[in-house]
This record gives C-alpha cells, sequence and structure tokens, in this order.
C-alpha cells in the first residue's frame, strides 16, 4: 500500500476500534448506537481503502442508512429507555472475558500461522464487474429474486393492512 495508505489504514482502524469499544462498554443504549454510527462507517472506509467499492456503498446503504437507523427508532420511539442502564451481573461478565480471551487467542494464532499472501497490484473498482455479472450470466436468478421480494412486500402490504368493514 504505502506510507499514504497505511496512515489512512490506521486512522480506519481506529475509527472502527474504538466506537465499537464504546457500542460494547457503555452502559447507555443511546450512546451505544451513536457509536455504531461511527464503527459501521469506518468498516465502510476500510471497504473503500480496499478497493471494494461494492461493500463499501452497500455498507453505508444497508448498515448505516437502514439497519441503524431502525435501531434508532426503536430506542427513540420506546418509552424510557433512553435512561435505561444496561447492567449485566459480575459472573456474566467473567465468562465473557474468558471466552472473550480464548476467542482472541485463537484468532491472533490463526492470523499468524497463515502465510497470507500479498498483492501485486493496486485493487481494482468492483462494481462494474458486479454489475455486467448481473446483467449477462445471472440475469435469470437476478430477476428471480427481485421479483421473490416484489412478492413479499405486496404481501407484507396485505398482512399489515386493516380490514375496513362496509
Amino acid at each position: 500500500m504505502g506510507k499514504t495508505g497505511d496512515f489512512f489504514f490506521y486512522i480506519f482502524a481506529a475509527v472502527t476500534l474504538l466506537p465499537a469499544c464504546v457500542v460494547v462498554f457503555s452502559r447507555n443504549l443511546l450512546y451505544s448506537a451513536f457509536s455504531l454510527l461511527f464503527t459501521l462507517s469506518g468498516v465502510a472506509a476500510l471497504y473503500a481503502l480496499l478497493g471494494a467499492d461494492f461493500l463499501a456503498v452497500t455498507q453505508v446503504l444497508v448498515y448505516v442508512g437502514g439497519i441503524l437507523v431502525l435501531i434508532l427508532f426503536g430506542i427513540m420511539f420506546t418509552q424510557k429507555v433512553y435512561d435505561l442502564r444496561a447492567e449485566a451481573m459480575s459472573f456474566k461478565r467473567l465468562r465473557a472475558a474468558v471466552i472473550g480471551a480464548v476467542v482472541f487467542v485463537s484468532l491472533v494464532g490463526v492470523v499468524r500461522s497463515v502465510p497470507w499472501p500479498q498483492a501485486a497490484r493496486a485493487p481494482q473498482p468492483t462494481s462494474a464487474g458486479i454489475g455486467n455479472l448481473l446483467l449477462s450470466e445471472y440475469l435469470l436468478p437476478f430477476e428471480a429474486i427481485s421479483v421473490l421480494l416484489l412478492v413479499v412486500l405486496v404481501g407484507a402490504v396485505l398482512v399489515g393492512k386493516k380490514e375496513v368493514e362496509e
């Protein structure tokens, strides 16, 4: 990547990991949800830095634009949840710390034992290739999924619709 790429990687990694710690350790649900915004945005920035532009845009649209807004609405429209303090019992914290340490040590062992290949060239944009594949080789599955999603949407509207008696 180079020195500039390494610098931006460390900045985006910090923007991802520090708010993730706030999400996990904060006792206020609203602070956790807003910290999740920065965590998901940092992940999108890391995707963009790696050249996965389609994944970066999908991350922003689906997770930051959809899931996070849904979580925030759920928190804000629920009465008195913003004052709720998430308390965990001490035996659950100890068990979680032990399991977390075991998983962390296992992941570090796997990362250190795998010979990671280095890319010979800079990453290329992915959106054009995905678009070409969706509109050529995978056109039939793409259209079948779109029809299925349309049927699900119409079904959800019909199930949620109130019946009007005349």
